[in-house]
């Protein structure tokens, strides 16, 4: 079944357990600003339906998504959370730099996941164009920053099992 023109974070009805009292760090990447802020808007909507208080959200902004992984282990350092969010955008450019990109991002936020304990979420698009970014920034395909924030209250709660 093709989901070429299918929004993808829809969710039926609740698939995690209301979140309150749980801590939740995310990580913003400033490049490519207006899809990361979208992302951003997504996981803070659903946070606030899972009920997860506002105080218990902790926000860190790194230049751009390779220092995802280096500023969520900082914000694990820093902070005591449950979870923590990278949200990024990469977007493929003439160049093979976007595979180098997005690779070490991808497993810089395992390895620091499977380091720490903490489950470290790995909420960055990569995209071949600017336009396919939007549509899952908010656009047609949903918004991939509530499914990150949904996949950290999951993984919150199977921590705490």
């Amino acid at each position: 079944m093709t989901s070429k023109k299918k929004n993808l974070s829809f969710f039926e009805g609740k698939t995690a357990s209301d979140a309150k009292g749980k801590r939740f760090g995310i990580v913003v990447a400033d490049w490519n600003k207006e899809i990361t802020d979208s992302l951003l808007e997504g996981a803070l909507y659903r946070f606030k339906e899972y009920q997860v208080d506002k105080n218990d959200i902790i926000t860190y902004r790194v230049p751009g998504s390779f220092e995802l992984p280096q500023g969520a282990g900082i914000l694990i350092e820093q902070e005591e959370v449950d979870g923590v969010i990278c949200l990024g955008c990469i977007i493929q450019g003439e160049t093979r730099h976007f595979e180098f990109i997005a690779q070490a991002v991808a497993q810089g936020c395992m390895k620091l996941g499977l380091e720490s304990g903490i489950p470290v979420i790995f909420g960055v698009l990569t995209t071949d164009t600017y336009d396919q970014a939007l549509q899952r920034a908010g656009g047609k395909h949903g918004n991939k920053g509530e499914e990150a924030a949904v996949t950290a209250i999951q993984m919150a709660a199977l921590r705490s099992v």
